[in-house]
């Protein structure tokens, strides 16, 4: 699969139709879907009413918009027009119809890009593996006996699969983040707020965001600029720091090896009170998604996910006084972290503890104790979602090897910089994707 830049191009200079472009995705998708456990919905029809509209609009001589013809997938989270919006469960399998696209689906169309698939998650977004109920557990592209990560996992395992060249997913506390890391590829949380939630279901509101996965920055940076509205451009001096502490707690020394190696000279600095941080992160996650189930759950508790029920309802049951206190903290503490970002443009983080667990052994080493994974893999991600900046997962290179991930943390409004110190690590070879063993070898 060519990188979503490129397919647009090549729509539009008439290299290739968007049309062509999309049955040879389908194809990939038919061939190799099944065996990622990835993809809850092919919308083959939608996707050829799309694709032929950017094919006429090529012909007719106008503007086909700087995603023609790309071919991509959304989180089962997202409004489609005509589909019931399940959030990954079958509670509301049979519910009624999205009357209309989220916006993202919108701003993606007008740009002309082309809706193939939803794509599988953790039931309503709470996990970090993607392991759910009723479609499955989603697969590693790298290595099928292993968890592709979440909550995410399905829109991160068809990209770095080679299947799609971009998808959207969405992270409350790494769960675009994680799957990027334990994939390969590149994924984006943004700065709380900063790209459009309207149309997505929600899972805690106070954290929710919608971003992309893409195989380069360059994709990533011409999505963003269609999502946000607004192009990434800035050109001041960045000044890095590496996250201590914690975060070199509970890593794999590649990481380690490689924030090293990309800023030598940077200095080590430790945020204060992250264990407290992400504690509050949890109980506020907790909190929201309790109380936005909690009629469901009175009404129809067996009908969830037993691993995403029991959470949800010890989430319903916390005292307001304790989730006010922690919001209050939160907001003390986004002004400690921002007094700190005022000095640095970027902080150099893990993004994961580890590579890809075992689906057989869901389980991840945490200081030292099994701990699991559906929790804990977003040990790193968790506290910077707490504290709404930025973060962008970039991918080590690491062939032969599972893949492995760091965050690059900017300043609040700060994605231009991300963008910009990325392609910088993208083009001195120290991050970019390796594309998997299998992976699709279609000509689109």
């Amino acid at each position: 699969m060519k990188q979503a830049v490129e397919i647009a191009a090549a729509v539009r200079s008439g290299q290739t139709s968007a049309m062509a472009v999309l049955e040879q995705c389908l194809a990939g998708l038919a061939a190799e879907g099944g065996r990622l456990v990835a993809v809850t919905r092919i919308l083959a029809d939608r996707a050829r009413s799309e694709a032929a509209a950017v094919d006429a609009a090529i012909a007719a001589g106008h503007e086909a918009g700087p995603l023609a013809g790309v071919p991509y997938g959304v989180k089962d989270l997202f409004d489609v027009c005509g589909l019931p919006t399940t959030a990954g469960s079958s509670l509301y399998a049979d519910a009624p119809p999205a009357q209309s696209d989220a916006e993202a689906i919108c701003r993606l169309r007008a740009a002309g890009a082309v809706l193939v698939a939803t794509l599988n998650m953790d039931e309503f977004a709470y996990g970090f593996a993607t392991i759910n109920a009723r479609h499955g557990t989603t697969r590693n592209p790298h290595a099928p006996d292993r968890l592709a990560g979440g909550s995410s996992g399905g829109s991160a395992a068809v990209v770095a699969a080679g299947l799609l060249p971009f998808s959207l997913g969405s992270d409350t506390n790494g769960s675009i983040r994680v799957p990027a890391s334990l994939t390969g590829i590149y994924g984006i949380k943004p700065s709380h707020g900063a790209l459009p939630m309207g149309g997505v279901f929600p899972f805690a509101d106070s954290f929710d965001d919608i971003g992309p996965f893409a195989v380069s920055v360059a994709d990533m940076r011409s999505i963003w600029d269609v999502l946000a509205e607004r192009q990434a451009a800035q050109d001041d001096p960045i000044r890095i720091a590496r996250l201590g502490g914690r975060f070199r707690d509970n890593v794999d020394p590649d990481q380690i090896a490689a924030m090293d190696a990309i800023a030598p000279d940077a200095p080590l600095i430790e945020l204060p009170d992250i264990a407290r941080a992400r504690s509050a992160a949890f109980l506020i996650t907790a909190a929201e998604g309790g109380r936005l189930h909690r009629e469901a759950l009175t009404r129809d508790a067996m009908a969830f996910d037993p691993a995403t029920r029991d959470r949800l309802i010890a989430g319903a049951l916390l005292p307001d006084a304790l989730y006010d206190a922690a919001q209050a903290f939160r907001t003390e503490y986004r002004q400690r972290i921002a007094d700190i970002m005022a000095d640095y443009d970027v902080l150099l983080a893990p993004a994961t503890p580890c590579p890809a667990p075992l689906i057989a052994d869901p389980q991840i080493l945490i200081d030292g104790a099994p701990s699991p994974a559906r929790a804990d893999l977003g040990i790193h991600s968790q506290p910077i979602s707490f504290t709404g900046l930025p973060s962008l997962s970039v991918p080590l290179r690491r062939p032969g090897r599972l893949p492995l991930g760091l965050q690059l943390i900017g300043r609040e409004g700060g994605e231009a910089t991300l963008f910009r110190f990325a392609t910088l690590l993208e083009d001195k070879g120290l991050t970019g994707i390796t594309w998997p063993a299998g992976a699709y070898q279609g000509d689109a």
